[in-house]
């Protein structure tokens, strides 16, 4: 039986990628006074890169105009980091960055059933704490029995390091938990550490499936376009459609076609 659900959080709970972080680096390139701007295209190019200081590391390095001496360019990168975050959580405060559909649902449907809820995420713990306060409220810890985020897991997706913390904080085997991920990075780090995984399609990642995947579908918030299919009369993924995905899942390494 399935004893935990474990979120991701970008491009998972709320297309945070295009909507928050892009927007929000954007915004720092323009307050520290660099002449780029990342476009929509290129943003999606980075995203092959895990991790935001990361991607802004990568791009530095193609830039003519980021400072020459590996030190200018390191303290440029924590200004740009650190505005950034601070553009990303007054995006939130504003609400404009609505949970994706379905996701409070499910997320109702597993507390109301009691089962255990982890946050699973490689972005920062600010980052994190702005999105759930906004629209869980100030008490959203409670409802989770774990949080692991990138201070505790350094090693980005697809490595399994947050996911296999995140088992050994609960104390359960990596079958008894369902990871809800939208990346084909995040898909591959549950898949590594043994734990099957829905998978809800983002923009920037519309069609990230594989290994370990009992179902995946374009929104948690329909019913159309899910492979497997929903059961007869369902509007929505809910916890008990998960359950049976669960029970037929098919044989371990055997990809979902």
């Amino acid at each position: 039986m399935i004893r935990a659900l474990l979120w991701d959080v970008d491009g998972t709970l709320a297309e945070t990628e295009r909507y928050g972080h892009l927007v929000a680096f954007n915004r720092a390139f323009a307050a520290v006074g660099v002449p780029w701007r990342w476009s929509e295209a290129r943003y999606g190019e980075l995203l092959a890169i895990a991790g935001g200081r990361e991607r802004l590391a990568h791009d530095l390095g193609s830039q003519a105009a980021a400072p020459p001496t590996a030190h200018e360019r390191g303290a440029l990168l924590e200004k740009i980091h650190r505005l950034k975050n601070e553009h990303y959580a007054a995006i939130v405060a504003r609400g404009e960055l609505p949970l994706r559909a379905g996701a409070a649902e499910l997320l109702d449907d597993c507390t109301t059933a009691r089962l255990a809820l982890g946050i699973v995420t490689t972005t920062t713990t600010s980052n994190a704490v702005a999105l759930l306060t906004r629209h869980l409220g100030a008490q959203w810890r409670s409802r989770f029995k774990v949080v692991v985020c990138a201070e505790e897991a350094p090693r980005k997706k697809p490595d399994p390091q947050a996911y296999l913390l995140a088992l050994s904080a609960l104390g359960i085997e990596a079958h008894e938990a369902v990871a809800v991920e939208d990346s084909p990075a995040g898909v591959e780090a549950a898949r590594r550490a043994g734990v099957p995984v829905v998978v809800t399609h983002s923009h920037y990642f519309p069609s990230a499936a594989g290994e370990g995947v009992l179902a995946s579908g374009p929104s948690l918030g329909t019913s159309r376009g899910w492979r497997p299919p929903l059961q007869a009369f369902a509007t929505r993924v809910s916890l008990a459609q998960i359950e049976d995905w669960y029970a037929a899942r098919p044989p371990c390494g055997i990809p979902l076609t």
